[in-house]
């Protein structure tokens, strides 16, 4: 029977921020389902229920680029889940849990919180799009706290610049100028901060530090870019490996190896950061 979708539109209001939010009829019903199970759980810890949460998905579709509307508005889709979509949505998900009453406007005020440098979306320049300066945003909110140097981590050379010098790849800079410009410059600042990681010689050494539950990033020696993939780090059996939404695999699974097979078998990464969401 062929599936059909009907897209849904409501303007999402706190004392701080508007937005147009997409989602459809299934996100709100994956969402009610989802709290069903959790609300029981909401004297977890949140570290306990970012783990809970990620579980929760396994099975759902990879589906990648699924928040490129334009203009810019809060895209929300529970039913499909990329690597950063999927890691967004759980800790957005496990904070609304902690909420009282928690609610679908909530969810989507955490979401957008977590996905966006401001409080208001002004355009795609707006967005958290590489993962160092999503992780500092959010540290200086404190929703999260980056531990890769506590733990053992050494200085991380980033130098971004692969959105700004390949435009033409997306379409909202493509032709678009002042946005390139925008994007650019955010590359600019974020090069100048200071960056750490986990190199992958090392993981094993540090492993007993994290928690199952902590958000992993896997640094890149792609040109121009920082992190290549994310998931969260899940102690099984004694043995440290990452839940994720994976490409390979099309679907969020707990990763069938542990984590440093996973880092050795790809040759472009060459280290971890390591990320803890604060209660």
């Amino acid at each position: 029977m062929k599936r059909i979708v009907a897209m849904i539109v409501f303007l999402l209001l706190t004392t701080s921020l508007m937005a147009q939010v997409i989602y459809t009829a299934q996100d709100s019903i994956v969402f009610e389902e989802y709290l069903k199970v959790m609300k029981p759980k909401k004297d977890l810890s949140l570290q306990e229920l970012i783990v809970e949460t990620a579980l929760y998905f396994r099975g759902t579709p990879y589906v990648a680029s699924t928040l490129e509307y334009t203009p810019e508005q809060l895209v929300v889709n529970l039913r499909e889940l990329d690597c950063t979509t999927f890691v967004e949505s759980t800790i957005a998900l496990a904070r609304t849990v902690k909420d009282e009453p928690p609610s679908f406007q909530k969810f989507c005020a955490n979401l957008q919180q977590l996905r966006y440098r401001e409080a208001s979306i002004e355009d795609y320049s707006s967005r958290l799009h590489y993962t160092s300066d999503w992780i500092y945003t959010n540290e200086q909110r404190g929703i999260v706290k980056d531990i890769s140097r506590e733990v053992g981590g050494i200085d991380l050379p980033v130098n971004l610049f692969i959105m700004s010098t390949n435009a033409e790849k997306y379409k909202q800079l493509k032709g678009n100028p002042e946005l390139i410009e925008k994007i650019k410059e955010q590359e600019h600042i974020i090069n100048g901060r200071p960056h750490y990681y986990i190199p992958k010689a090392s993981l094993y050494k540090v492993s007993k530090s994290i928690r199952s539950g902590d958000m992993v990033c896997f640094a890149t020696t792609i040109k121009g870019l920082d992190v290549s993939h994310v998931g969260f780090a899940y102690w099984e059996n004694g043995i440290l490996t990452f839940i994720h939404a994976s490409s390979s695999a099309k679907k969020v699974i707990v990763n069938p190896e542990p984590m440093q097979s996973y880092i050795d078998g790809v040759n472009h990464n060459h280290g971890v950061l390591f990320v803890r969401a604060i209660e």
